[in-house]
């Protein structure tokens, strides 16, 4: 123990004692008489301050932010500090910096270990604030549930989407924005050009560029692609953000994160940033994707580092092997990331930063197990020969192509002939039959074009993002008209061979198609105004709250798959109806697309490969893999019951997730229907006789929403209803 206790005043912050006497009505604090007295250079240094921060004005006395600073039991810049948070919306921000100024520091430094302490500190270090530097390191400690010892489950619990150490890079350069790399293995049916700069939201010609291939190159399989990302700050972290559309109900954060993304994402990360559960994914959801990047600081730029890459873990990699690997100093890796030593350990699905000094063009990572060649899709190079042998060459393959064109015109000649007499014999007879007419239009083949790879780059400008319309769908502009092209990554024959054979005004044409290089491409009339559900989230405006175009858009939906459905030869099943595949033209006229999963009537029975969107699927479907155009017509119901209420197929509360059906079900079938259904339906869509119309469909929808599929009506009795229901309809 001291010798002598220390004075009470002398312990209590100077500052904030004056500002209480100050508030209770003691002007001259100098002549006041102190039990024991500080210095009257400390008394007046003190007031000094006070005046600094605004608590008191020329003469002394206390303003209005000294009267709001004296209720805080803090030292007054703390107390300023919270008051500023509140007037500059950041409070919760501060709270955390009050908070963390007002204890102890969090680092604790001990003697035989600083340099460890200090490097566990760089971690967190955000170069231009302390003050930011502790919101860091309380964000983490949140992110891993206020755990104590979280700093040392950072690696090891990256596999864990609730408790994993979010290895983001925190914004610590003076650029908020930045040219960066990624490190992505090429992997089906992530493995060419355009599906790998689709998947990461690169640009098509630089991702071409960088690894010194064409644009439609094919990559065998892990060869390591560097693609061209633009870093950005997002809060306290840098991230390069992308979309992800959900393909298959099997999907989950861990799986997109680690299997997709390949660990250039998290699914802590994924989770945090979307609204959807851990476990509730499901085929149509739109996800936001935020990918590890980071800018170069001002210490890495003055040592020559202009880029960073991000690279993910594989097992096995360590640090020299890595630098040996990317011809880069293990002591730029070990500062780059702020390693302990060159000896850390590195985890599988965590990444680490690769300096560069220039731009990795042709990267060669001098790995075989991930330089393996690249599948030839362009011409190989000429070779050196003599001009004696070059002529005979010319010579012999000019025979072959004079051969080769006189046989394909024979050839040609001889299919066109036997279509003519087989077309000769088919002549149909005139139909008496309404419906027969309506099969022989159905059936009569539209033959779409086969368009040239360089058409289509010359009407979307290079597949340039002005023209992206929504993932791997852009618009082009063919001789004057605009044509939506949708890049695919498997086999489009399928899907070609049905459409062509198709005619009816509420289905999507296909205008043509192409393949080039193992690449496909769908050109397909371009609809205006986006799909359904797009439609229902804009700002509403007179045609949005408009009954009449909604259930114009119901007919004209109920329309296409009744045609579907009876008057096509075979007739088909779309099994993937829902608001996102009815797309609208510019008069709202309703179309029918994505028939990438439709199949034969023909061939209905039962599989056990589920694929479709959760909310829309029918109960025997999902449970027993019955296949029948009754599945159609169950998610019409759905369909319905969107345009109703405005609402998705999938309601997301806090509570967790609620089918539509199911909450409409209950009102329908609960007392007071019509009054439940007032308060559930979007509020101008209650006006007039709204409510009464909204009732009538919600009824139409329910028995579209059997459970037994034999009582679910067929669509020409739908069909008629929503024309019956049109007539009464006025606006």
């Amino acid at each position: 123990m001291l010798q002598s206790t220390v004075p009470e005043i002398q312990q209590t912050n100077l500052e904030y004692v004056i500002l209480f006497l100050k508030c209770l009505g003691i002007q001259n604090v100098l002549d006041f008489e102190f039990m024991d007295p500080p210095s009257q250079d400390n008394i007046v240094n003190s007031m000094y301050q006070l005046w600094v921060l605004g608590a008191l004005n020329n003469v002394g006395d206390l303003t209005e932010l000294g009267w709001k600073m004296v209720e805080f039991p803090l030292d007054p810049p703390l107390a300023k500090l919270l008051l500023m948070g509140e007037q500059f919306e950041c409070l919760n921000e501060v709270l955390t910096i009050v908070s963390m100024l007002s204890v102890p520091s969090v680092f604790f430094r001990p003697k035989d270990r600083e340099e460890e302490s200090d490097a566990a500190r760089e971690m967190f270090v955000v170069p231009e604030s302390d003050h930011l530097t502790l919101v860091n390191v309380y964000e983490q400690w949140k992110v891993n549930e206020y755990m104590g010892d979280f700093l040392q489950v950072k690696g090891n619990s990256v596999l864990n989407c609730n408790n994993i150490y979010e290895t983001s890079y925190a914004c610590n350069s003076r650029n908020s924005t930045c040219q960066a790399f990624l490190i992505f293995r090429a992997r089906y049916p992530y493995n060419s050009v355009p599906g790998i700069a689709a998947l990461l939201s690169s640009n098509i010609s630089e991702v071409a560029r960088t690894n010194n291939v064409t644009r439609l190159t094919v990559f065998a399989a892990d060869k390591e692609v560097v693609i061209p990302v633009d870093c950005s700050c997002s809060g306290l972290y840098y991230q390069a953000t992308t979309m992800y559309y959900i393909p298959a109900l099997s999907e989950t954060y861990f799986m997109i994160a680690n299997n997709t993304y390949q660990g250039l994402s998290t699914c802590n990360a994924l989770l945090r940033r979307n609204k959807y559960g851990e476990f509730s994914l499901r085929p149509g959801l739109e996800l936001l994707v935020p990918l590890r990047c980071a800018c170069p600081t001002g210490k890495q730029a003055e040592k020559g580092s202009k880029y960073l890459m991000t690279y993910s873990i594989d097992v096995g990699d360590d640090i020299l092997k890595v630098s040996k690997r990317f011809n880069v100093s293990v002591r730029n890796i070990v500062e780059a990331n702020r390693f302990l030593s060159e000896n850390s350990v590195l985890y599988p699905f965590t990444t680490i930063l690769i300096p560069l000094p220039s731009e990795p063009l042709n990267l060669d990572t001098g790995d075989e197990n991930h330089t393996k060649p690249i599948r030839s899709l362009s011409p190989p190079p000429a070779t050196n020969v003599s001009k004696g042998k070059s002529k005979r060459n010319l010579y012999i393959g000019s025979g072959v192509a004079t051969g080769f064109i006189l046989l394909l015109l024979v050839v040609s000649w001889v299919i066109f002939l036997a279509l003519f007499k087989k077309k000769a014999r088919e002549v149909p007879r005139m139909s008496s039959s309404h419906e027969d007419i309506l099969v022989e239009i159905a059936t009569i083949d539209h033959v779409p074009k086969v368009f040239k790879f360089k058409e289509l780059k010359h009407a979307t400008r290079n597949f340039g993002s002005k023209n992206r319309i929504k993932g791997s769908v852009y618009w082009g502009v063919f001789r004057g008209e605009i044509l939506a092209v949708k890049m695919a990554i498997t086999d489009i024959y399928k899907e070609v061979n049905m459409l062509h054979k198709i005619n009816h005004f509420n289905l999507i044409k296909l205008c043509g198609y192409c393949e080039h290089k193992g690449c496909f491409f769908l050109v397909y009339e371009y609809m205006k105004n986006g799909s359904l559900r797009e439609w229902l989230t804009r700002t509403k405006s007179r045609e949005t709250i408009s009954w009449k175009k909604r259930i114009q858009i119901a007919l004209d939906v109920a329309n296409g798959l009744h045609y579907l459905h009876n008057f096509t030869k075979p007739g088909y099943i779309h099994k993937n109806i829902n608001s996102g595949n009815i797309l609208l033209d510019s008069n709202l006229r309703a179309k029918i697309g994505n028939f990438s999963l439709a199949k034969e009537t023909d061939t209905s029975g039962t599989t056990w490969e589920l694929v479709g969107t959760t909310g829309y699927m029918a109960p025997e479907y999902v449970e027993a893999g019955s296949v029948t155009s009754k599945m159609d017509i169950y998610a019409f119901g759905i369909v319905l019951l969107e345009l109703v209420t405005g609402k998705d197929a999938v309601i997301v509360e806090e509570s967790g997730e609620i089918l539509l059906s199911a909450a409409v079900a209950e009102i329908m079938e609960g007392e007071n229907a019509e009054t439940k259904l007032d308060g559930f339906i979007e509020e101008h869509m209650r006006e007039d006789d709204g409510l009464e119309i909204a009732y009538t469909i919600a009824n139409l929808s329910l028995r579209c929403l059997t459970g037994e599929p034999s009582n679910r009506p067929s669509m020409e009795e739908i069909v008629s209803c929503l024309l019956k229901i049109q007539v009464n309809v006025h606006n």
